[in-house]
């Protein structure tokens, strides 16, 4: 028990030391030439106000969801290059197959005359 009157005391103590304390004076002359003296406190404690908190999250919320957009932009445009390269890819493969085909006829065609030439010569 004595240990939470203790800590009570202490979280008052600290609550009371984080108090901000500012004073604003201000000296107003009268028509009739008098003066009067104006000395505005204000007091503000060090405990984080649930305004501010708030007005943090939402900065917070709106970089985040900047960032988000910026992500999703530089994503799509990454995208649309690596479809960009993969159609250009296969568009080079297409006409490589293409190519060795062509390639693979001619040399096929060398070989069956060369085979009868061969055969020619066997023959004679």
């Amino acid at each position: 028990m004595k240990k939470n009157i203790i800590i009570a005391a202490a979280c008052l103590g600290l609550m009371t030391a984080c108090e901000k304390s500012t004073s604003k004076t201000e000296t107003i002359e009268n028509p009739d030439g008098s003066t009067t003296t104006v000395t505005t406190t204000t007091n503000t404690s060090g405990i984080v106000d649930s305004s501010d908190v708030n007005k943090a999250k939402n900065d917070i919320n709106s970089k985040i969801d900047k960032a988000t957009s910026e992500i999703d932009t530089k994503a799509d445009a990454a995208k649309q290059k690596i479809d960009a390269t993969a159609e250009k890819t296969k568009k080079d493969l297409n006409e490589a197959g293409k190519d060795i085909k062509e390639a693979a006829a001619k040399g096929a065609g060398k070989i069956e005359e060369g085979a009868k030439k061969l055969k020619e010569d066997l023959n004679k």
